[in-house]
C-alpha cells in the first residue's frame, strides 16, 4: 500500500474563500483537530503577512502535534532582491515552522505581467529562495504556480523552473492548477510526462475546483506518480475552492488502495468535515460525498427495500468507513420496507403488523400532501408511529394557549404566552414573556411541565426552520415549522404545519417536549 502525504491548507487557502474568516482561536481549534486526524502536513498561514498569522504562529509554538508537522506558506523572494534581505522569506525561518512551502511562477504570461520581470530572474527568485530555505535546515516544499497553464503555453520554460526548485533542494515539488481550468486528461498527460522529466525528484498535486474536477484531478495526478495532495476540508477556498479531501482521502484510500490515513483516523472523516463547516459558520452540505448526511441517505421505497437485502445496491461504501452512517428518509415515495426499517431503527419491531405499516404510509402520504416533511423529524414520525400502534399515552393535553404582543411607541416589542394544560389529571395555567412569540410559547410550555417532569430542563432549541408551503396563497399561505432540539445525549427534529406560524411552532413544540419524555420513561 503506497503511502500518499496529506497537506491541509484549509488555515491558509481555505481561508480565502468568500464569507470564511477565521480567529487565531479558530485555527488553533482547526489545527488540533488535523493533527489528531492524522494528517501530515497543516499549512498554518503565511507569517508577515497580517498580525493574525504572526499571532497563530506565536501561539502554536505552546502547542505540541503529535503527528502532523505545522507548514508556513510564503512566496520567493521580490525581484531584484538579496534572499537575505527578504522579509516574506526571513518571516518564514522566523515563525518557529520546521516545514516552509513557497510558491514561484511556473507560467511565463505570470512572469511578464504579473511579476513584471525577465524569465530568467525568475528562474533566479526560484533557486536562491529554495536554497536560503534549505540552507537554514527547513523541510522545503515548492509549489510550481500555474504549473499546467505555464506547461501548456511554454513547456520548455515551465521545465526550467522545476529543475531551478529541485537543483536548489527542494524536498518536494508540488504542481498547482491554480486557475482551476483543467480537465483530467490534461492533468494525467502533463503530470505523466513531467515525472519522466524529472524522476529523482517527489511530486505533489494542488487543485482548485473552477471546473468542478479538483477531486478527480488530484486522483489522477496520484495515479501518475504524484505522492503529495494538498487541498482543503470540506473544499472551502478561493472562487470555487480547492481540493475537497474529505472526498479525495476515501476515494484514493478506499477505492485505489493508497494509504492516506490509518483506518481509525479515516472513520472520523465525517465528524472533522462538520466540525469545521461549524467552526468556519458555514451551512453544512447535506449532499457532499462521503461525508455529507445525505451521502448514505435513502427514500425511494425501491432503494430501501434492495438495501436491506444487500447495501450494495444502493451504496458504493459502507459508510462506517468514513464515520457516517446510513439514513433512511419517510416521504410521500415510501415503501413498506421504509417505515419497517425506520421502525426498526427506532426499535419497533414492524413486521408483523402490516396492516399499521400499510395505516402509516397512507398517514404520511396524506400529511405530506398538506405540507409536512419527515425527512428531517425524525422524531415525530417515532410519535406518530406509537400513536398508530396505540401505544402512546399523552404526557399532557392542551386546553388553551393566547399568544399577544405588544409594541409601544419608542419600538419596544413584548411578547407574552398563556397555556393551559391537563397534566396528570390537573390544570396547569401559566403565563411566560419571550424575546418573540414562539420562544414565550417555549418557555410557558416548560414552565407549566418542569414539576411534573423535571428532565425537560435539558431541552435546548438549536435550530427553527419556517418554509412557506403555498407561497400562491400569499399571506394565507401554510408555513412548515422544523424543529431541531437536544439535550445532554442526542438531537432530534419535530415538524408542524398550519397557515397560522404560531400553531405550527406549537405542534413542532409540543412533538418535541412529547419525545424527550418518551425516551425518559423508557429508563
Amino acid at each position: 500500500m503506497k503511502q500518499i502525504l496529506i497537506f491541509d491548507t484549509t488555515l491558509r487557502d481555505g481561508s480565502q474563500g468568500a464569507g470564511i474568516s477565521f480567529t487565531i482561536e479558530d485555527k488553533i481549534k482547526i489545527a488540533k483537530a488535523l493533527d489528531s486526524s492524522g494528517f501530515t502536513y497543516i499549512e498554518g498561514g503565511w507569517p508577515g503577512a497580517n498580525p493574525k498569522d504572526n499571532l497563530f504562529f506565536e501561539q502554536m509554538r505552546k502547542t505540541q502535534l503529535k503527528t502532523a508537522k505545522l507548514t508556513a506558506f510564503g512566496s520567493t523572494r521580490h525581484k531584484n532582491k538579496k534572499t537575505s534581505e527578504d522579509k516574506s522569506l526571513k518571516a518564514l525561518v522566523e515563525c518557529g515552522a520546521k516545514t516552509a512551502c513557497i510558491f514561484g511562477k511556473c507560467w511565463d504570461l505570470q512572469v511578464k505581467y504579473a511579476l513584471n520581470t525577465t524569465n530568467d530572474e525568475n528562474l533566479k527568485m526560484i533557486s536562491e529562495s529554495v536554497a536560503f530555505l534549505k540552507s537554514k535546515k527547513l523541510e522545503l516544499i515548492f509549489d510550481a504556480e500555474h504549473y499546467f497553464d505555464g506547461y501548456k503555453n511554454n513547456k520548455e520554460y515551465a521545465f526550467k523552473t522545476i529543475k531551478a526548485a529541485m537543483d536548489a533542494g527542494a524536498d518536494v515539488i508540488c504542481l498547482c492548477e491554480t486557475n482551476g481550468g483543467m480537465l483530467p486528461s490534461d492533468i494525467q498527460t502533463i503530470v505523466k510526462e513531467t515525472i519522466s522529466a524529472f524522476p529523482k525528484i517527489k511530486f505533489g498535486i494542488h487543485a482548485h475546483n473552477d471546473s468542478e474536477c479538483a477531486v478527480a484531478n488530484s486522483i489522477v495526478a496520484v495515479e501518475e506518480g504524484c505522492t503529495l495532495v494538498q487541498g482543503t476540508i470540506n473544499g472551502i477556498g478561493e472562487r470555487c475552492g480547492n481540493t475537497n479531501l474529505c472526498s479525495t482521502i476515501p476515494a484514493l484510500q478506499i477505492k485505489r488502495n493508497y494509504k492516506c490515513l490509518s483506518k481509525k483516523n479515516l472513520t472520523k472523516l465525517s465528524e472533522l468535515s462538520r466540525y469545521v463547516d461549524e467552526i468556519a459558520n458555514l451551512i453544512t452540505n447535506d449532499s457532499c460525498p462521503y461525508v455529507g448526511k445525505n451521502a448514505f441517505a435513502h427514500k425511494a421505497g425501491i432503494h430501501v427495500s434492495a438495501i436491506t437485502k444487500t447495501p450494495e445496491t444502493y451504496e458504493h461504501i459502507d459508510p462506517a468507513l468514513v464515520g457516517n452512517a446510513r439514513r433512511i428518509l419517510i416521504s410521500d415515495l415510501s415503501g413498506k420496507s421504509n417505515v419497517i426499517s425506520k421502525a426498526t431503527e427506532m426499535a419497533i419491531n414492524m413486521e408483523d403488523v402490516p396492516e399499521k405499516v400499510k395505516k402509516i404510509i397512507n398517514i404520511v402520504k396524506e400529511k405530506e400532501n398538506n405540507g409536512y416533511q419527515y425527512e428531517d423529524a425524525d422524531a415525530s414520525f417515532f410519535l406518530l408511529t406509537k400513536k398508530t400502534l396505540d401505544s402512546f399515552k399523552p404526557f399532557f393535553l392542551l386546553k388553551e394557549y393566547r399568544v399577544s404582543i405588544e409594541k409601544d411607541i419608542n419600538g419596544n416589542i413584548v411578547s407574552e404566552a398563556t397555556v393551559k394544560l391537563y397534566v396528570r389529571d390537573k390544570e396547569e395555567h401559566t403565563v411566560a414573556e419571550g424575546d418573540g412569540p414562539v420562544n414565550a410559547l417555549d418557555r410557558c410550555l416548560r414552565k407549566a411541565l418542569i414539576k411534573y417532569y423535571p428532565d425537560i430542563k435539558d431541552i435546548t432549541l438549536t435550530d427553527f426552520k419556517v418554509r412557506v408551503v403555498n407561497s400562491k396563497a400569499n399571506t394565507a399561505a401554510k408555513v412548515r415549522v422544523l424543529i431541531e432540539s437536544t439535550d445532554k445525549s442526542k438531537s432530534w427534529g419535530t415538524v408542524g404545519v398550519n397557515e397560522n406560524i404560531i400553531d405550527a411552532s406549537w405542534q413542532a413544540l409540543s412533538d418535541s417536549i412529547e419525545y424527550k419524555l418518551l425516551n425518559c420513561s423508557k429508563k
